[in-house]
């Protein structure tokens, strides 16, 4: 926080000095100055976010960061309100706005469920692409008097803008009606279908071309048209496994989107604000879809939901073998080192807090217990980490998929709780599985592995796990939190 008080006296006090001799501060220049803050103190928060010893303070930076940043714009509201009866107007509407809004925001935040985060924040994304659109669509409405050239660059702004923002609003629709349930997460695989999303791109690029140089409406209604299809068929085109890295690219598209909105209402802001989320969303993307095997031009382009080849997921691997909570207790109890797994499956259950006690109670006893966490463990990048944050589990015993793997041929017990995919042997094993060359946890290496799952179902991905099947591995069948329960009962 020293570094942001340091940057902000130095600009405030460069400000100082150039106002002296050019004039006295403007209502401009102080928003300028409040914004350049803003934007110092959203970079320290995801500098924040990128260590779970940091993580709250991340927070606590972008909090503060657009508190100023929305006084900044209520403030220049306010100066231009002063004997202005539509500049008024437009004060009372934003005030409006930002207490409803808040209040929404508020009460959302309040009753969501962890396991409706993935599908939540699928949905606000798709409110900043309707406010790009929205945004674009005025700029053509009311085009400001500039000189031809300028006034190209202007067009140019308001369609990428309004193509942008209508892409992420109906993907991020698409992407919260498959999350939450509402729609088959099973690709939808029209004939053609890289074509038409190739098609719809080069149909853009000449709209575009069009437009800059004869802006009428109906070119806007097209393009508009146009980007909300393609929205809607690049994430149907894709299938529910690979959800998490959607999510990502979604919030990627959004921050572009705004930063597309910060180009045609002149704020300085917007742009950069927009263009981290963008930038940031776009890297995690990359990240994912190096943990998951995948292209990462496929994400942009649509591309999952090829069909993949298959050996017959379904075939009979053999007998499953059952075991109870007292005997899982006494497996932990004579266990040096212990690994957890967690998976959506958890989140479900609610089962972080116990899961947490298990591990204290553990090493409390000298187990050596850690966590490994696949990079898209869940149906959102770092939900377990924030779940188990949420349980107070240690931030030290918390590996990353990477940091785990090694150590798991040495491990006593891998429990895996509520994961499936993300410890498919078939990944790693099966060159014809849907899965092949997604990197997964490699829990089937220690010497016992104990799933807990509610039945033998198949995973989001859709394919059969043999490591249930292995001789290594026992089932715990039941609800994950009642389960947990019974081995803390039973030690």
């Amino acid at each position: 926080m020293s570094a942001v008080t340091e940057a902000t006296g130095t600009f405030l006090r460069s400000l100082t000095v150039s106002d002296t001799v050019s004039g006295p501060l403007t209502a401009d220049s102080i928003a300028g100055a409040a914004y350049i803050v803003a934007a110092v103190l959203f970079i320290l928060s995801l500098a924040g976010l990128s260590k779970h010893e940091k993580a709250r303070a991340g927070v606590v930076y972008g909090i503060t960061g657009m508190v100023i940043a929305l006084a900044a714009t209520v403030w220049l509201t306010v100066q231009g309100a002063w004997g202005t009866g539509p500049a008024l107007t437009g004060l009372v509407l934003l005030l409006a706005a930002v207490l409803v809004g808040g209040a929404i925001g508020l009460w959302r935040a309040r009753v969501v469920e962890m396991t409706g985060m993935p599908e939540l924040i699928a949905l606000l994304h798709s409110f900043v692409g309707l406010a790009a659109v929205l945004v674009g669509w005025n700029g053509h409405l009311e085009a400001p008097a500039l000189s031809p050239d300028l006034m190209a660059v202007h067009h140019a702004e308001v369609f990428i803008g309004v193509f942008i923002g209508a892409v992420t609003f109906t993907g991020s629709i698409v992407a919260f009606l498959k999350l939450s349930a509402r729609m088959k997460s099973s690709p939808l695989m029209l004939p053609g279908k890289n074509a038409l999303n190739l098609g719809a791109l080069a149909a853009f690029v000449a709209l575009t071309v069009w437009y800059v140089n004869d802006s009428q409406l109906w070119l806007l209604i097209v393009v508009t048209i146009l980007a909300l299809g393609l929205g809607w068929h690049l994430v149907a085109s894709i299938g529910g496994g690979d959800m998490p890295v959607v999510v990502s690219m979604l919030n990627s598209y959004s921050g572009w989107a705004a930063a597309a909105a910060g180009f045609l209402l002149n704020n300085d802001l917007l742009i950069i604000t927009g263009a981290l989320v963008g930038s940031s969303g776009a890297y995690l993307s990359y990240i994912m879809c190096k943990a998951m095997n995948r292209s990462f031009i496929s994400v942009i382009a649509g591309g999952f939901g090829i069909a993949a080849p298959t050996t017959g997921g379904d075939a009979d691997q053999g007998e499953h073998r059952e075991i109870t909570a007292e005997a899982t207790a006494e497996m932990l109890a004579n266990a040096s080192s212990v690994v957890i797994t967690p998976g959506y499956g958890m989140a479900v259950a609610q089962a972080q807090y116990p899961v947490a006690e298990l591990a204290h109670q553990l090493r409390e006893k000298g187990v050596n217990v850690r966590f490994g966490i696949h990079p898209v463990a869940g149906r959102l990048p770092g939900h377990m980490n924030v779940l188990l944050a949420e349980a107070k589990v240690p931030y030290d015993i918390v590996l990353e998929m990477d940091e785990i793997n090694d150590d798991l041929g040495d491990t006593s017990v891998v429990l895996v709780i509520g994961a499936n995919d993300t410890v498919n042997p078939s990944a790693a094993e099966d060159p014809g599985s849907p899965i092949a060359g997604m990197p997964v946890l490699r829990v089937w290496e220690a010497e016992n592995v104990v799933v807990f799952k509610r039945s033998m179902a198949a995973g989001y991905a859709g394919v059969q796990n043999p490591l249930f099947y292995r001789d290594n591995s026992q089932m715990l069948f039941g609800d994950a939190k009642t389960r947990v329960e019974d081995i803390l009962r039973a030690f």
